[in-house]
């Protein structure tokens, strides 16, 4: 079983172009921890998953992985450091036009160099191949392999994005609103693999999450972001209808911004 990453913020702020996005947040993800973030549209989960891959570098406080402060690092560190760190991201970032298996062993380039990846890419070994299809198997879709991308359904092609992130032999997984485009069914479905996978792997899993029911079924700890703050950190069972009614509220520059 791989060893899981910690995380840990503190007093960690984030401003774009002088707006906060984020305001000195502190906060710890133990190794093994299954969390989801919630909140509305920006919120700073998505910031918050990229402070934690590493791709997005806070201006002010202090992020570490495994005790690291991540500020600290060399640019080879950040690169290696994300190599171990799954990412799903929403958008999938998949290339369409290719075979399945390139674009779950495109999960291994950040550990190769430049002749090795390509190598890998365009005539994977044996070893590589059987890799991917045992990947591949455990998100439910092995005999895809070989098969281009762009001809898969939307949840199909979501779990190949899931193997592509597994294909790293993560410490973590980062999912960035897996489910905002696929139905109910699916959505529960995706849910449930990663956090399956996750607790079978050993894997710290960090997800946002717009679907409340989802994250409460699924997750052990929620943490709800509103205005780049932290509103709560707690089990499902502990956090009632009011908080996630204030979560979810608009103020009133919102109201006149959908003209409400």
């Amino acid at each position: 079983m791989t060893a899981s990453a910690a995380f840990r913020l503190d007093r960690v702020s984030v401003t774009f172009n002088g707006t906060a996005a984020m305001h000195e947040v502190d906060l710890s993800i133990a190794p093994g921890e299954a969390v989801a973030f919630v909140g509305p549209s920006g919120a700073g989960k998505t910031t918050f998953l990229r402070l934690l891959n590493a791709t997005q570098r806070p201006t002010g406080g202090c992020v570490r992985v495994d005790g690291r402060c991540l500020g600290t690092l060399s640019s080879k560190e950040l690169r290696a450091l994300r190599s171990r760190i799954g990412f799903v991201r929403q958008d999938l970032a998949l290339v369409p036009n290719v075979r399945v298996i390139h674009n779950v062993l495109a999960g291994r380039l950040g550990r190769m160099g430049l002749l090795q990846s390509l190598r890998a890419m365009t005539f994977p070994s044996q070893a590589m191949s059987m890799a991917a299809h045992e990947i591949l198997e455990r998100v439910g879709i092995g005999e895809k392999l070989y098969e281009r991308t762009d001809t898969l359904s939307g949840g199909q092609q979501q779990r190949v994005a899931i193997a592509r992130a597994l294909c790293q032999q993560p410490t973590a997984l980062l999912a960035d609103e897996p489910v905002s485009s696929v139905d109910p069914a699916r959505a529960r479905d995706t849910v449930a693999l990663l956090t399956r996978i996750s607790r079978a792997e050993g894997l710290t899993l960090c997800m946002s999450i717009h679907n409340v029911e989802l994250a409460r079924e699924f997750f052990p700890r929620l943490v709800g972001l509103r205005g780049g703050r932290v509103a709560f950190d707690d089990a499902p069972d502990a956090i009632d209808a009011a908080q996630l009614a204030d979560l979810y509220r608009l103020s009133a520059a919102e109201m006149l911004a959908d003209g409400a």
